[in-house]
């Protein structure tokens, strides 16, 4: 794939690059259709939401490039199943008489020169989206033995373009950001590829490439943390009135550290925050930094204690790794695929479920294998 900061992407470029991401049944259009359907929706809900909040819903223009990627993907979904390319039901627009093209001068090396089209105003947002909604509507009626089949697809893309532009998105900003999330979701990530936050540092400012950390419970209740034979932070106890463990929620900073290579809790624990680079230490070490891994935590544990801490599960909810993502913008961390952040809270929770049981362990870090490991205390 081209360099992440170009902005210009081909649509077979985002077909083949989001195709891997596609699970569902590959002979079966209902389900995907449904899909379409909803994220078509949640594009209005969005663009209602903002009438209704105005300047006072902030994260507007994320929410609809979220949808209007969704809602991308899920249409390249249907034209694969109908054996079509949606480079090619997005090419037929050049031809429709309705639509304006011009020759543009593009920023890729090997397609220096492209065709730009550009649907007329057709007076504001609301229209738009209504339209696609309508267009939309008429997609519900295909079935698998259509393949081969465009005019319905076309008729969607016009509006789908239409609705974009009055949106006042870029179309290739659309379709990089759900490459990235839907590949950081759902692709198992290349190791090699993964973001190292503290490699540059010296030993003393690294998070251990291993460490051994033995949580221990007295008979007061209170948990307390051990590092190469020295107790490290306070005692916890599980502050609230129907003991659920929390007290032993240092197990998930731990997880942190070993599979997402960061943990400003964890870092601060074991006094290795990174001094030697002011800007760092604040940014990424500090308070700040630390009460955004406390607050997810402490949400994540929220969400986990309904589902019976995750047990016997083998994924997580997109929705709580989408407000993950959200919990960590701007720092490093968000580097970090969704995938990576699920396998970080898997492992941190079947640890837990093991601390829980045993009323301690000794719990064992792996930077390198990305992994956290229980084993009973001696």
């Amino acid at each position: 794939m081209n360099d992440s900061s170009n902005r210009t992407i081909l649509l077979k470029e985002y077909q083949s690059e989001t195709e891997p991401t596609d699970r569902m049944p590959k002979d079966r259009l209902e389900p995907v259709l449904q899909g379409l359907f909803g994220e078509v929706g949640s594009i209005m809900a969005a663009v209602k939401k903002y009438h209704r909040e105005q300047e006072d819903y902030i994260g507007r223009r994320q929410a609809i490039l979220d949808e209007f990627g969704d809602t991308l993907w899920y249409f390249s979904a249907v034209c694969r199943r109908l054996g079509i390319g949606i480079d090619e039901v997005f090419c037929d627009l050049i031809d429709d008489q309705s639509s304006e093209s011009e020759i543009a001068a593009s920023d890729m090396l090997e397609w220096p020169v492209v065709t730009g089209n550009r649907v007329p105003d057709i007076s504001n947002l609301d229209v738009s989206v209504l339209r696609l909604g309508q267009a939309m509507s008429t997609l519900l009626g295909l079935t698998i033995s259509d393949r081969g089949q465009k005019p319905q697809l076309v008729d969607f893309a016009k509006t789908y373009v239409a609705a974009l532009q009055q949106s006042g998105l870029a179309f290739a900003d659309v379709a990089r950001f759900n490459i990235a999330k839907t590949r950081g979701r759902f692709l198992k990530p290349e190791t090699d590829r993964l973001p190292k936050f503290d490699d540059i540092f010296s030993k003393d400012e690294q998070i251990p490439s291993k460490f051994a950390i033995t949580i221990t419970q007295r008979k007061s209740g209170k948990s307390y943390l051990q590092w190469r034979g020295v107790f490290i932070g306070d005692p916890l106890t599980d502050n609230i009135r129907d003991k659920d463990g929390y007290r032993y929620h240092d197990v998930f900073h731990l997880a942190h550290a070993a599979v997402l290579h960061w943990s400003p809790v964890f870092r601060a624990l074991i006094k290795h925050k990174r001094k030697s680079d002011p800007s760092v230490d604040e940014a990424q070490d500090g308070g700040r930094a630390i009460v955004i891994e406390e607050g997810l935590t402490a949400w994540i544990f929220s969400q986990a204690k309904r589902l019976g801490f995750f047990e016997k599960r083998s994924a997580i909810s997109f929705d709580i790794l989408k407000t993950v993502q959200q919990f960590v913008a701007g720092y490093e961390v968000d580097e970090c695929p969704l995938s990576l952040w699920e396998d970080a809270i898997l492992q941190g929770y079947e640890a837990f479920r093991k601390v829980q049981s045993h009323q301690g362990g000794v719990l064992i870090g792996d930077r390198d294998a990305r992994t956290l490991t229980f084993r009973p205390a001696k």
